[in-house]
């Protein structure tokens, strides 16, 4: 009895093993908002990560965290990194390419809790006196979040910190 149980469970850990390859090989997470401002108001708020700290979600997780600037004051060639609780982990981002106002483009990597390398891009296009803002991540998706995301929503996850992000600042730029 014992050795069909094990088989089972050994059976039922391939299959799991064996769909996890079947997963896409890259994800995207994206988000939404109206903000009731114009895009060159908004624009300024991202393309100087100093300003980060205003809205960013992932402030509010670890408010001890050590943060460094480099590269340019704004826009392509600015630099952020942090290294924080297990909440935020450690990384850091770097503009790689701005349109302004309409696009902003950053790469993002991740050291701990995983190592991990996306894109992040802010898309902003004016609607009446609002203006439509995108925020959305893609990378790579390797084996292990592949197997990961059999049992997290990583949609879910971040998508959120992608809300509260948004709705702050929304709150921001209208104020």
């Amino acid at each position: 009895m014992l050795k069909k149980i094990a088989l089972a469970i050994g059976v039922l850990i391939v299959i799991i093993l064996v769909y996890a390859a079947t997963r896409p090989d890259s994800f995207r997470v994206e988000r939404s908002a109206v903000i009731g401002a114009p895009p060159e108001e908004i624009f300024t708020h991202l393309e100087d990560l100093h300003q980060w700290a205003a809205w960013s979600p992932w402030e509010r997780k670890d408010p001890a965290m050590k943060r460094t600037h480099s590269g340019a004051a704004r826009g392509t060639g600015a630099v952020y990194a942090w290294d924080g609780n297990d909440d935020v982990g450690q990384g850091s981002m770097e503009i790689i390419e701005t349109v302004p106002p309409s696009r902003l483009v950053i790469r993002l990597d991740f050291i701990k809790p995983f190592e991990a390398h996306n894109i992040v891009e802010f898309a902003l296009r004016p609607e009446g006196g609002s203006t439509n803002v995108v925020w959305s991540i893609h990378g790579p998706s390797p084996y292990v979040s592949k197997l990961m995301g059999l049992f997290f929503d990583m949609d879910a996850l971040i998508g959120k910190d992608f809300e509260d992000g948004l709705a702050r600042l929304k709150t921001l730029a209208e104020a």
